[in-house]
């Protein structure tokens, strides 16, 4: 069976590597990476596949595109060239990107059948665009590989059951990920010791949401500003963050760094006291490494961990972020619930593969 993996945005290439380091063991599947070029920054994407042993993509399409609508057709044109040209049995995508909807439409107009890992997840805000390529790339997939229960009784209350799919619960791949390079990244990584930090907090920012909206992004920013002082804050800084926070002449008043690669960032959260941030990925990482987490979002898909109380969703509000950063500094939080499948997720879905398709 030959697989033609779609990737390209950094928590892809996390995802991709637990998966891709399992199908390795199994010879009835050949897998053929395709990198979209989403993230085209070095330390978003080149480092992540030198850093992480994933094979090397037979594949780049070097798609970068200020407009949504134009980078997923150009998306969509160059691999629906590829799957002609390879013939793949089946086309594997990640998560909810422009690359994930792409890849998806891409094959299904092609009649190959499509994987959804992290399928399932639902937000319920339409406007976000993430949202909107998780929901079509549900709907189209053949197989879908869902990281929660919670992500499967979503399919479910949709009326999954009476389409011609398979979805079933195999865990999360991101967990299987965090386990299998926890050790290695305390051996490759010294960005601990070289920016000597201790008690500190780790901040990221980048969802369109935020960043697109000023009076948000300076509301975050006046937040984590005023933190600073008393407890230390550092931010791994998204380029198109950067781009947007110089525009508006925001100043930030922390301790600013470059983008991360994969390892630096489980050393950095394996060391701070409290995460804050609005990525998904990072949540889940978060309660991986037993951290509690402040998310700049009006909701989640990871319902479960605010459920815990070990994740406070605070918008963009001000008075409520920092409040609720000294508020979860003091709490003790019992992160002992299996929530993500146990680190087997990556098994599992080799083992879907190979039974429904």
């Amino acid at each position: 069976m030959k697989i033609l993996t779609v990737v390209g945005a950094r928590p892809q290439f996390i995802k991709a590597a637990a998966v891709s380091r399992v199908m390795k063991d199994h010879q009835d599947i050949h897998e053929v990476i395709l990198h979209t070029g989403q993230h085209y920054d070095a330390n978003m994407s080149e480092v992540f596949f030198r850093e992480m042993e994933i094979p090397e993509p037979a594949y780049n399409l070097g798609i970068q595109a200020s407009l949504q609508g134009e980078m997923t057709g150009r998306m969509i044109e160059g691999i629906e060239k590829i799957i002609i040209s390879e013939k793949p049995d089946a086309l594997l995508v990640y998560g909810d990107t422009n690359s994930t909807l792409a890849g998806a439409l891409a094959s299904n107009k092609l009649f190959v059948k499509i994987i959804h890992v992290e399928a399932g997840l639902r937000s319920y805000n339409m406007k976000m665009s993430e949202e909107i390529n998780r929901i079509l790339t549900d709907r189209i997939s053949d197989l879908l590989c869902c990281p929660t229960a919670n992500a499967v009784r979503n399919l479910e209350s949709e009326g999954f059951a009476d389409f011609n799919c398979t979805y079933l619960n195999t865990g999360d791949v991101m967990l299987d990920a965090a386990l299998f390079y926890s050790q290695i990244a305390e051996t490759k990584s010294t960005i601990v010791r070289d920016l000597n930090l201790d008690d500190f907090v780790l901040l990221t920012f980048h969802r369109a949401e935020n960043t697109n909206d000023p009076r948000r992004l300076s509301d975050i920013v006046k937040a984590l500003n005023a933190i600073h002082p008393t407890k230390r804050v550092v931010l791994p800084l998204h380029p198109r963050t950067k781009k947007t926070v110089e525009a508006l002449g925001l100043k930030l008043n922390m301790d600013v760094i470059p983008p991360v690669g994969y390892f630096d960032m489980i050393e950095l959260l394996k060391n701070c006291k409290l995460v804050v941030t609005d990525s998904g990925g990072l949540q889940k990482e978060a309660y991986f490494f037993q951290k509690p987490c402040v998310t700049l979002r009006d909701e989640t898909e990871w319902t479960e961990l605010v459920e815990l109380g070990c994740n406070k969703l605070v918008g963009a509000d001000p008075v409520l972020i920092q409040s609720s950063i000294f508020e979860m500094l003091k709490q003790k939080f019992n992160f002992d619930n299996e929530l993500f499948g146990g680190g087997k997720a990556s098994q599992n879905i080799i083992s879907a593969i190979e039974t429904y398709l």
